[in-house]
């Protein structure tokens, strides 16, 4: 992995990671009777858990500030890492340690729900304003709206709101 070029860094820790992942789904079945016996009741300690202890020591680590501003440079050029794999190796590194999350915290909100703070109410216009910007990079980059002749018009908006609200009022 340390001798990728940057755009493969990125795919190939994900294979690795996945691979890890997967692994573990048939190895600590494997072992339940282990596990139950004797490592949770003489050790006190879980063999996923130590799996993936040992995986973020040996692995995580060592790649964690090689991979993040990748991650980070990735996230700001639509589509150069494909969302499932974004969304697989951030699920992952949360996984594997949660404290993470103060590196890219906006990163890991994008994929993990509930790590930002909940939005607040008089910042609505700013809400608005980022997504207004993020839709004109969007566009800048070459994203089209797509067919927009189905929308709703305005004014088809107010005028049936108005409607409904003139029919409704006989009913009370």
């Amino acid at each position: 992995m340390q001798a990728s070029p940057p755009d493969l860094y990125i795919e190939r820790f994900n294979i690795a990671l996945g691979q890890y992942m997967g692994a573990l789904q048939s190895i600590v079945p494997l072992f339940i009777y282990m596990n139950k016996f004797y490592i949770e009741t003489k050790l006190n300690r879980d063999l996923k858990d130590d799996l993936i202890k040992l995986f973020t020591e040996h692995v995580a680590e060592k790649h964690i500030y090689s991979l993040m501003p990748l991650l980070l440079e990735a996230q700001s050029t639509p589509f150069q890492v494909t969302p499932s794999t974004m969304a697989n190796i951030v699920k992952g590194l949360y996984t594997l340690r949660p404290e993470w999350v103060q590196m890219a915290p906006t990163l890991f909100s994008k994929f993990i729900p509930n790590i930002l703070p909940p939005a607040v109410e008089s910042e609505l216009s700013e809400y608005a304003a980022q997504d207004q910007k993020l839709q004109r990079e969007l566009i800048q980059n070459g994203f089209t709206r797509g067919d927009q002749s189905r929308k709703r018009a305005g004014d088809e908006l107010a005028y049936n709101s108005s409607s409904a609200c003139a029919s409704s009022r006989g009913y009370r």
